[in-house]
């Protein structure tokens, strides 16, 4: 599945809603939304001017939606469908997050960490409509379909 718009992406974000996020053993689990919109928060905090990596933390969990499997199919799924969206670094750091096989760079290492400490954080990370102009202005730079509704 390609994203078309950023309709289609918040659409099945919104979607995560209610859909659990289980972290492994000895970790509750988190829902997926909530948990994606203080990710995002805190990679806004620590990385204000990084917007790609902000998405990527929002973005992570809609690879859940699009079909069963272990967290790095689901992250293959969720990197293809905005690749054609939001670029080709918010996929890879989207690909690469569950994979920690592969060399940890400094965005990576940011990532998982904003996403652990998201999963225990308690504040209030705002509403996913917010994050609605970072991705018109993401998919307007990176879309080769230059669909931004």
């Amino acid at each position: 599945m390609e994203l078309r718009s950023v309709e289609e992406l918040m659409d099945l974000l919104y979607a995560c809603r209610g859909t659990r996020d289980d972290p492994g053993p000895g970790a509750a689990p988190v829902d997926a939304h909530d948990y994606a919109l203080r990710t995002a928060a805190l990679l806004r905090r620590g990385r204000p001017a990084d917007k790609e990596l902000q998405v990527a933390g929002l973005v992570r969990p809609v690879g859940r939606l699009l079909g069963p499997g272990e967290a790095a199919e689901r992250a293959d799924r969720a990197a293809d469908a905005v690749r054609p969206l939001l670029g080709e670094r918010v996929a890879g750091l989207v690909r690469r997050h569950p994979r920690h096989e592969l060399p940890d760079d400094d965005d990576l290492l940011t990532l998982r960490t904003a996403e652990e400490e998201a999963r225990t954080a308690c504040f209030d990370a705002g509403v996913l409509e917010d994050w609605r102009t970072v991705l018109e202005l993401l998919a307007a730079r990176n879309s080769r379909l230059g669909a931004v509704d």
